[in-house]
């Protein structure tokens, strides 16, 4: 084992600073040090990277039938979004050019299109933008790249872990590709970890791996290429720190102890989870939605916010079928406001247990949809007369309330009158189902209509 296997030594082209500073180069993280140089050496997304692909043309400085596209790179953290720039970077003769959304501003911007629109007219060069964390930027800011991306001043590759469709405004959208990169698998993972192990980039063979640690660090890295590069370089430290060459279980352990959840609370995972748990619910599978569950809570979200779903799964999915479901939502809501975390985890499981394991019916909003549908189309003349307010001097004078006949005096307190206006008696909108509790409802409200509306035989 030798004493530098965490300096790099090394001169990098995406790297020049660290080339000129030796103390910066011996603390290169194996992160940046395992950056892929080429497309071919990228782990993953091989669905973007095929022959003629735009990131093909624009790595190999190729025209192709449509030319160079500015494109913008989505998907979660470690997936390849700057390693993908940074190798269109070595390719091609283009300019290129990086910004990162967090410090550059509209003056920074409009430099970079000042700059790039002179090289193309002055020294026929083509620029590269990178610019990364694009959801950063304001309208404005992102509006400032709009003349250079439409004029083909510059190339634009942008990265973002949130949704395009929400972080981007439309028209830089409408003017760019929109290539969504996906976790990396565990064969994509496993493969880099061998890569960063033998590699003279990496570790250089100085380092075995235990079975049960490399387990330990695809499990826990979550198909981010980062986090497991910095999780085995941190747990060779710990091996070294105890003079050993064989990576094991415990290093891996210390050197990342838990699984980092992926999770944003207002962007696509707070929707997508949120989403999941619901859809769980909703298809009775309670040990789905106890993950999902599990996910939110790990991840920090707000408690009252998980409540508020359980409530509305309460009356939207099970409804009649149980009623008592939404009475366990409310009181988990009210309980958790009263008591917060982390003991309310335990009644928003009992709540999603409660809802997942329900029989489920949605034939009561369903009814009141159809209902409102009529509505708005103009359905429902005049409130019969009887039924009208007749609490005031003057309503005898226009018939109100006369001929309403009490339900209460009438035998099992059902009257046979009219109810609703005239264009639509015998209008049927809650059908209910034959689940739980709504069984025993559809036999009570054939008989409720058949008294109503005289066709009782």
């Amino acid at each position: 084992m030798t004493g530098d296997l965490f300096t790099e030594t090394e001169d990098h082209d995406d790297a020049p600073q660290a080339s000129q500073n030796p103390a910066r180069r011996r603390h290169t993280p194996l992160a940046v040090r395992m950056r892929p140089r080429t497309l071919d050496e990228v782990v993953g997304q091989q669905h973007l990277l095929k022959e003629g692909s735009p990131l093909r043309v624009l790595t190999e400085g190729t025209t192709g039938p449509a030319g160079a596209s500015s494109v913008i790179l989505y998907g979660p953290p470690g997936t390849g979004k700057t390693t993908i720039a940074h190798v269109v970077a070595r390719g091609g003769t283009r300019k290129f050019v990086e910004l990162s959304a967090i410090r550059a501003g509209v003056k920074d911007v409009r430099q970079v299109m000042d700059q790039a629109l002179e090289d193309r007219d002055l020294r026929s060069l083509t620029t590269v933008l990178f610019l990364d964390e694009i959801h950063r930027f304001n309208k404005a800011q992102q509006d400032a790249l709009l003349p250079g991306v439409e004029n083909g001043w510059v190339i634009l590759i942008a990265a973002t872990t949130e949704n395009p469709s929400f972080s981007v405004v439309a028209p830089l959208l409408s003017r760019s590709l929109l290539l969504t990169l996906t976790s990396l698998t565990r064969n994509d993972l496993g493969g880099l970890i061998d890569r960063a192990l033998e590699s003279e980039r990496g570790l250089g063979g100085a380092f075995g791996l235990d079975t049960d640690a490399r387990e330990h660090m695809l499990r826990v890295c979550g198909g981010d290429a980062r986090r497991v590069l910095t999780t085995l370089e941190a747990a060779a430290a710990v091996a070294r720190g105890r003079d050993s060459e064989q990576i094991g279980v415990d290093d891996a352990q210390q050197a990342a102890d838990f699984a980092v959840q992926r999770y944003d609370k207002d962007g696509d995972q707070h929707y997508d989870v949120i989403s999941a748990f619901i859809k769980s619910l909703r298809g009775s599978d309670v040990d789905a939605a106890l993950h999902y569950l599990a996910r939110m809570i790990v991840a920090g979200e707000d408690p009252r916010f998980i409540a508020r779903r359980l409530v509305i799964a309460a009356g939207e999915e099970v409804a009649m079928a149980d009623p008592s479901a939404l009475q366990t939502a409310v009181a988990a809501a009210d309980a958790v406001q009263r008591i917060g975390m982390p003991e309310a985890r335990i009644l928003l499981a009992q709540a999603t247990v409660h809802i997942a394991t329900a029989p489920k019916s949605n034939a009561s909003y369903k009814a009141l949809d159809a209902a409102i549908a009529d509505v708005r189309a103009g359905s429902g003349n005049s409130v019969p007369p009887h039924l009208r307010d007749s609490h005031y001097a003057g309503a005898p004078r226009l018939g109100h309330g006369q001929e309403y006949v009490y339900a209460h005096d009438q035998p099992h307190h059902v009257a046979m009158q009219q109810y609703p206006p005239d264009d639509l008696v015998g209008v049927d909108y809650y059908s209910p189902t034959q689940n739980g509790n709504e069984r025993s409802v559809g036999e009570r409200l054939h008989r409720l209509r058949s008294i109503v509306r005289g066709t009782n035989s």
